[in-house]
């Protein structure tokens, strides 16, 4: 739980006897930390701001200090301070930006205390200067447990101090030890190569902020990653300017505390992950999710391809030939960046990716782990040797830092995601690596679902399509057209088949139906009743007494169990079965289970077709019964699946009155006539189910003999 506490509290005057204004900067969402001792002199001497730190250390209150000179509290004579060459002349550092000393300093209650000391001197281009001391030890000890907080080689916080020009001059022990320098190494060594792991991009603003505005800048959050093993700090940073009495900053203090907030951050984009990815059951579209999560909360620039294993279709890859650039390995599958247009990107979405042999990314697709480089080799003597190309985009578009995962799921590999860094000029770390690991994760159980979804749905639509009729034809009976509308839902493709069979004597029986279940078994077992009406039909039976046969049928079938073990039958399903003769001109329909079909008359009126309803096929229950309906020449007849007009959200009433809307007033096409009874009942929401539509205009004895020539119908997809 975190606690608002106090940080560091300095206090400034414009001169003696001028009002004391104090300043606070406050941490946010930290544990408590004691303020460093910290005060700032101007190039005389006289103390310009004056810490809560030194105030605990020494007794003397800011109030009773800021505007007075630094000798006032100096024991130790000044011509002894080594880092004062110069008698009466405080604080002259010659070349040097900060150097240290052991001076004796006069406490409140009347003792003195040694006390070592480092003063970074910060001079502006006009000569004006200043100087932040920070007492770093007490060589003989101090009185109190909260006296001894306040010295800066003890002090949890990492305090630096950076010029007006955003470098680095000095940084405490914590600093350097946080970064994993040497808590004994120089404080003005160290700095220069600390800064290496900030993003200056980041880093730079806030500074200049603080410079600009001469007012503290509070709760910055800094990241820091060492470039040689990726390890990460998160700091909390206040920063508070620098400036001689009267006169312009001269640089920037940054005191800063160790947070978990780069935890909580990862966590959050862990949350968003679960719910932004795998939003479909397309690969290609789960990809996509992936790189758009990575970017730019991770990563700038993050690509992800896929093996061929996964159906994008085309040419398998290990049919292509190889090309200069290496192997065919991959299809991207999607990338985005932090840069307008992808600039970084040597393939587009659906490209095949080459990669040469021996590269990291055959490493991390076959190997035991991920391929993590924070600072990226280009040079001679690497894999980039043998991938020219690849190289100079690197080179160009300032690449630095990269991360290789594979993306596997129940032993499977899929592919790989390349996360990688340009503007950010912070390496990876391995607190990166785990996070983008852990996206990948997810992102592999989404795509293998989307995999093995895609590949059922692609088996069960070539097989439904290959048992739908190829062409529809009435004969001298009806002119036919139909329309056949796959669902996208999870569930899989439905059972829906449409067929017209011709019969002697010039009739045309015409049939719909919709097999209970989806995916590649229903698509099989609407191929199996098809077969058994085409058989039954052949004995031209009444449909009343084809339905009959048609129910015992399937359910023997199911009975049977027909499919291996593990996969379950199919139990049945819904039909009309309706045989029209153009002699008479007397339609004669049966139904099980279906939804019934739509009567338009010539002059473009439409009703529903009230016939006797049955029970679904295959479940043996009862029998069945026909109505005979005599047409005049050039009535309509629309045979229909309940995916037209059933949703989950509409009731299926509505959805009748909406189909016998758009059947009225019918064109004289019937292709034009299915297209816009499609489109009007679609234009809400995509269909929820597979939808079968077969409109038939008929036609007596004597028209249909001339019109019999005419070539025969495909059903439109």
């Amino acid at each position: 739980m975190g606690v608002t506490t106090e940080g560091i509290r300095m206090s400034r005057r414009a001169g003696a006897d001028s009002d004391t204004k104090r300043m606070s900067i406050r941490f946010a969402d930290v544990p408590e930390a004691p303020a460093p001792a910290l005060a700032l002199l101007g190039s005389d001497g006289t103390i310009l701001e004056w810490g809560e730190g030194c105030r605990r250390l020494l007794g003397h209150r800011a109030e009773d200090v800021v505007g007075l000179s630094a000798r006032r509290l100096l024991e130790t004579p000044v011509e002894a301070v080594r880092w004062s060459p110069a008698p009466g002349a405080m604080g002259q550092l010659g070349g040097r930006h900060a150097t240290s000393a052991v001076v004796k300093v006069r406490h409140r209650d009347g003792g003195s205390l040694r006390l070592t000391v480092e003063v970074i001197a910060l001079t502006g281009a006009d000569g004006e200067s200043c100087r932040l001391v920070a007492v770093t030890e007490a060589p003989d000890g101090v009185r109190t447990a909260e006296a001894e907080a306040a010295l800066l080689d003890r002090s949890p916080l990492a305090v630096a101090v950076w010029d007006a020009g955003t470098r680095p001059l000095w940084s405490n022990r914590t600093c350097r030890e946080v970064v994993g320098r040497s808590g004994t190494e120089a404080p003005t060594r160290s700095p220069r190569r600390v800064v290496r792991g900030f993003d200056r991009t980041v880093v730079e603003p806030v500074i200049r902020q603080a410079l600009t505005s001469r007012e503290p800048v509070g709760d910055h959050v800094l990241r820091w990653v060492s470039p040689e093993h990726g390890r990460e700090v998160v700091f909390s940073s206040c920063l508070f300017p620098l400036a001689p009495r009267g006169g312009d900053p001269l640089g920037v203090c940054t005191v800063s505390l160790i947070t978990k907030s780069g935890q909580r951050e990862r966590l959050a984009l862990l949350g968003r992950a679960a719910n932004q990815i795998g939003t479909t059951l397309d690969v290609m579209t789960t990809a996509q999710e992936l790189a758009d999560m990575a970017v730019p909360a991770l990563a700038d620039y993050v690509t992800v391809d896929l093996v061929d294993t996964v159906p994008l279709g085309g040419e398998p890859l290990k049919r292509m030939p190889e090309a200069p650039s290496g192997i065919p390995v991959f299809r991207r599958a999607g990338q985005s960046s932090v840069h307008e247009g992808v600039p970084e990107a040597a393939f587009l979405v659906g490209d095949v990716v080459y990669v040469p042999p021996g590269s990291p990314f055959l490493t991390a697709l076959y190997g035991d782990q991920s391929y993590f480089e924070p600072t990226m080799e280009t040079g001679p003597g690497t894999w980039l040797d043998r991938d020219p190309q690849r190289r100079l985009l690197i080179h160009n578009t300032g690449m630095h830092s990269v991360m290789m995962i594979a993306l596997r799921a129940r032993g499977t590999i899929l592919g790989i995601a390349v996360f990688t860094r340009t503007d950010n000029a912070v390496p990876f770390s391995r607190d990166d690596l785990l996070l983008a690991e852990e996206l990948c994760v997810q992102a592999a159980l989404s795509l293998d679902n989307a995999r093995r979804y895609t590949r059922e749905r692609a088996a069960a639509l070539a097989l439904q399509r290959s048992l739908l009729p190829q062409e529809l034809s009435g004969g001298a009976a009806a002119d036919l057209a139909g329309r056949y509308l796959p669902s996208d839902r999870h569930e899989g493709v439905g059972g829906d088949w449409m067929d017209a069979i011709g019969l002697p004597g010039g009739r045309i029986a015409l049939v719909i139906g919709d097999v209970i279940g989806h995916g590649i078994n229903a698509a099989a077992a609407m191929g199996r009743m098809r077969t058994a009406v085409h058989t039954l039909a052949a004995l031209d039976q009444h449909p009343a007494e084809l339905l009959d046969h048609l129910d015992k049928v399937t359910a023997q079938l199911a009975e049977r169990g027909t499919w291996s073990p593990g996969y379950s039958s199919i139990a049945g399903g819904s039909c009309v079965y309706a045989v029209y003769d153009p002699a008479t001109r007397i339609c004669t329909l049966a139904r099980a289970g279906h939804p019934p079909p739509m009567l338009v008359t010539p002059d473009g009126h439409a009703t529903i077709a009230e016939t006797p309803v049955g029970p679904p096929v295959g479940i043996g229950a009862g029998r069945y019964e026909s109505v005979d309906l005599e047409l005049p020449e050039g009535s309509l007849l629309a045979f229909f699946t309940d995916g037209l007009v059933e949703s989950r959200h509409g009731d299926i009433d509505a959805g009748l009155e909406r189909l016998l809307t758009a059947l009225e007033r019918p064109p004289a096409s019937l292709d034009d006539l299915c297209a816009r009874v499609i489109s009007r009942m679609t234009t809400d929401a995509p269909p929820e189910d597979d939808i079968a539509l077969l409109v038939a205009r008929t036609r007596t004895g004597d028209s249909g003999r001339a019109a019999a020539r005419r070539g025969h119908r495909r059903p439109a997809a």
